[in-house]
């Protein structure tokens, strides 16, 4: 799941939509009672749509439930799962972190566990550069999940050194061919992977031997995004054990940067950059400024947006539920803050006193 899934799913509507969430388990013999689990709560599904609705209308959608649930390999299985049902889609998605265990009847998904734990995890991109087959991964912690489906990846090189047969004519350097061939693939697959930068502009980790990860600097738009390289021929290393060789490094330079943000929040403040509260940062996100998100990892507020002005935010204590209410202004600021292209680091606990615990350092 990446982040353009939740907002599809969050634009979907109409009566009913179906939410499932439960946690799950990535290894026996713990893992014997997720279905058991999810069973009980496609019963529960199918008890309170059909005193709701009538077994009749609710056919279509406990129809397309059964058939989800029914192709599900729990050997495969996560930490989390989601499902997704109403009568015109069906969608299960594994995650790399818990979830509650709930069944939500509504007129839109129940996506809020979602945007709170996407948000929260750690998130990169792992490129396993080759000649053969770069691949391209997303990643949260140590679970890598390769792009495939309806992807430009994995890339095969076409040319010298890649596909290309090597030519015989003695004339020609083969050593400088090959190099050229080289910038030429490594800037497409750039190009390739500026499609997913562009959408979910995450910290990056490259992976490859030397050569492939000097040509890949020399050509990328994307090398100020580069966290952590891990060098070496992985061509035939698995996602998993990827993940295992990645996440320490990328994990190192995220500890990094959680060190080097309090240097640059205090050089933004000098220069009065800066935004501190809920209430300023919302409306400064809003307004397209926010360039780096500064916020505690444990924050949550809960607030109203104003409804005659979408950037005044009136915090709410008792979360009253109401069309303008929201559950956690904290995670709707930081899907805004990225969204306008703004990065965003948490930071310890108790860290961010002086700006009641949420700090925004403004483009201008």
């Amino acid at each position: 799941m990446n982040r353009q899934d939740i907002v599809d799913l969050a634009t979907v509507s109409g009566y009913p939509c179906l939410s499932i969430t439960l946690p799950t388990h990535r290894t026996s013999p713990d893992n014997r009672q997720d279905p058991i689990r999810l069973k009980n709560l496609v019963t529960a599904a199918s008890n309170r749509l059909t005193d709701e609705l009538g077994k009749r209308e609710v056919a279509a959608v406990m129809r397309s439930l059964e058939e989800l649930t029914a192709d599900i390999d729990h050997e495969h299985n996560l930490d989390g799962m989601a499902l997704f049902v109403n009568a015109d889609m069906a969608r299960m998605h594994r995650l790399p972190f818990t979830l509650p265990e709930r069944v939500v009847v509504d007129d839109t998904f129940f996506v809020r566990d979602l945007i709170y734990a996407f948000n929260r995890s750690p998130r990169y991109w792992v490129l396993a550069l080759s000649d053969q087959q770069t691949r391209l991964f997303e990643a949260v912690r140590d679970d890598l999940e390769e792009l495939r489906p309806g992807t430009p990846f994995p890339m095969a090189n076409p040319g010298v050194g890649g596909g290309r047969t090597v030519p015989k004519d003695l004339a020609i350097n083969f050593s400088q061919l090959r190099d050229e061939h080289s910038r030429i693939f490594f800037r497409n697959v750039d190009q390739a992977l500026g499609t997913y930068m562009a959408v979910d502009p995450l910290p990056l980790a490259v992976v490859g031997v030397d050569r492939n990860i000097a040509f890949f600097r020399e050509v990328t738009s994307h090398g100020g995004q580069i966290v952590a390289t891990l060098t070496g021929n992985h061509d035939l290393t698995s996602a998993h054990d990827l993940g295992k060789l990645v996440w320490p490094l990328v994990r190192e330079s995220l500890d990094r940067r959680r060190t080097a943000i309090f240097d640059e929040l205090n050089a933004a403040v000098g220069g009065q950059r800066t935004a501190s509260t809920i209430g300023e940062v919302w409306r400064f996100a809003h307004e397209g400024r926010g360039a780096t998100l500064v916020v505690e990892e444990g924050y949550h507020e809960p607030a109203i947006i104003d409804p005659q002005n979408p950037t005044t935010l009136q915090l709410n204590p008792a979360a009253d539920i109401g069309p303008e209410s929201l559950d956690d202004a904290v995670d709707s600021v930081i899907v805004t803050v990225l969204e306008k292209g703004g990065r965003v680091v948490f930071v310890d606990d108790g860290t961010l006193p002086q700006h009641s615990r949420i700090a925004l350092i403004l483009r201008y």
